[in-house]
């Protein structure tokens, strides 16, 4: 997909956002700056951690997928960034995290 935003980039959106509305959001592992995926663990008040990140939905078009293990969030992320040392990770808390990750990293 030519004319994608780079990953910083859209990292730096996601953590500015978040601050912006009065959550917090914070860097867990840094990725490759142009090109990396993005991995969030998304804290919603009252509702579980989460993780989500941009895939290709059913109709082909991209998507948040939901990625959520059931017992070690952690491990989950760590394990996937030892084989993907370009992932970046991020954790956000503030309501909404999860349509905030979606506009921001669903943008083409």
């Amino acid at each position: 997909m030519s004319g994608r935003l780079p990953s910083g980039l859209l990292v730096s959106a996601m953590l500015r956002r978040a601050n912006d509305s009065g959550g917090f959001g914070a860097v867990l592992a840094k990725g490759d700056a142009q090109a990396g995926g993005i991995l969030a663990v998304v804290v919603e008040p009252g509702g579980p951690e989460r993780l989500v990140e941009r895939g290709i939905g059913p109709d082909g078009n991209p998507a948040l997928i939901e990625s959520t293990p059931a017992d070690d969030l952690i491990g989950y992320w760590q394990k996937r960034r030892s084989r993907d040392p370009d992932l970046w990770v991020i954790e956000l808390n503030v309501p909404g995290a999860e349509r905030l990750v979606a506009e921001t990293i669903l943008c083409i």
